[in-house]
């Protein structure tokens, strides 16, 4: 499973608007970064009390690639309209 699958399948079970999910990737010599973006009312989901979903999710991604020897970083944006 490639990064944005993981990381898409685990964001679409915890928010409710799914569709309003965005995830761009860019690669690196410094390994991958995943920006996150989803609507605003699921940011409070994603983040968290006092940052502990968006930690979770950032160890998770770190764990399942440092196996692979790859370095998974993720950053959450605010959603503007």
């Amino acid at each position: 499973m490639q990064e944005v699958d993981f990381l898409k399948y685990v964001v679409e079970n915890i928010v409710e608007h799914i569709d309003e999910i965005k995830i761009e990737k860019k690669d690196d010599e410094l390994g991958t970064l995943l920006t996150l973006e989803v609507h605003p009312d699921d940011m409070g989901i994603i983040i968290g009390k006092k940052g502990s979903t968006v930690n979770a999710l950032r160890s998770i991604l770190r764990l399942q690639w440092m196996k692979q020897g790859k370095k998974v970083t993720l950053k959450v944006l605010e959603q503007t309209f």
